[in-house]
């Protein structure tokens, strides 16, 4: 049988790494669309045997040039987003918009298999966002261009090669105190990069056709409980302050202007509402891929870089962190 084609955008991120490994273990021939091949390609390289993948150095936006990419193509999946809006066009509306709703016309125009997107639990209930609202235009996109396509709406996707879990433990490990959003009540499903991928390649290769699903991992964790154990795999102890949401919101514009802020008001402004299952869409169990991979589990195989002494250390943690 011929292997089939996957092209994918978005392949040097976390999701991204694990899911070339896994298609082309499986005899997927891959093709990763990258802006910058001399800094990414080293990495896509390793990810599979020779003759399985192909990394093709072009603009997202470079219509002519991803043209020739579908003509080969059977599958296309989109991974690419971004937390925080940049210059040169890195916005949410042409990244998280304007760019699947491409991606979706394309397919259509040639006729592939399918065409798997990824976007983000629970933007419908989230008000003044506009990382939700261009996340939610850009399913309208994908979906009236495109209606085979299945699109994916995972909470937050934790591994070690994270901005989520690791960034943290950053924080945790040089802050004296860390601030608790909303009395650090949100709620969170975390989904491990594996737990996401196995879903993603479940549905390319049992030629699943859902319009929505949405991935959770096994455990249902509020923001606090996130940080207490973050800070108990690490052993440190920090006192977690309740932040007045005037305050919060002072100290986000003030992040804005770094480089890579840690916080947002867009961001803040999500924190506001819960990240579970909505019960308004299949989920990766009802599709038959319960997430198996536990937080604390996943996090211990890695969290000892931030420890004081690392992999070696023999600190005793201490349990107040109230």
């Amino acid at each position: 049988m011929k292997a089939k084609n996957c092209l994918i955008f978005g392949g040097s991120g976390q999701i991204g790494r694990n899911l070339i490994r896994k298609l082309t273990k499986n005899n997927y021939k891959v093709t990763v669309v990258t802006r910058n091949s001399h800094q990414k390609s080293y990495i896509i390289k390793t990810q599979a045997n020779a003759g399985y993948i192909d990394i093709v150095e072009c603009n997202i936006f470079e219509e002519n040039k991803i043209r020739e990419l579908f003509k080969k193509a059977d599958i296309c999946i989109n991974l690419i987003g971004i937390l925080f809006e940049q210059k040169k066009g890195n916005t949410f509306k042409n990244i998280h918009t304007v760019f699947p709703g491409l991606l979706a016309k394309l397919c259509k125009e040639y006729r592939l298999k399918h065409f798997i997107h990824l976007s983000a639990l629970g933007i419908n209930e989230v008000e003044n966002s506009d990382y939700a609202k261009s996340k939610l235009n850009g399913e309208t996109e994908v979906l009236n261009n495109f209606p085979l396509a299945t699109i994916l709406r995972p909470s937050v996707v934790f591994s070690v090669d994270d901005n989520f879990t690791t960034n943290f433990m950053t924080l945790l490990n040089r802050l004296p105190f860390f601030p608790l959003y909303y009395n650090g009540n949100t709620k969170f499903t975390p989904i491990h990069c594996s737990d996401l991928t196995d879903i993603i390649y479940h549905i390319i290769s049992k030629n699943i056709y859902s319009k929505i699903i949405e991935c959770v991992g096994p455990e249902e964790i509020t923001f606090k409980e996130i940080l207490k154990r973050l800070l108990k795999l690490i052993n440190k102890n920090r006192i977690l302050i309740p932040l007045p949401l005037p305050i919060a919101d002072m100290s986000a514009r003030l992040f804005e202007i770094l480089p890579k802020p840690p916080l947002t008001r867009d961001q803040l402004r999500l924190l506001k509402y819960d990240n579970v299952l909505t019960g308004k869409y299949k989920s990766n169990s009802d599709i038959g891929v319960p997430s198996v991979r536990y937080f604390d589990e996943e996090v211990k195989k890695y969290c000892y870089m931030w420890r004081n002494g690392g992999q070696f250390s023999t600190e005793k943690y201490s349990s107040n962190n109230e």
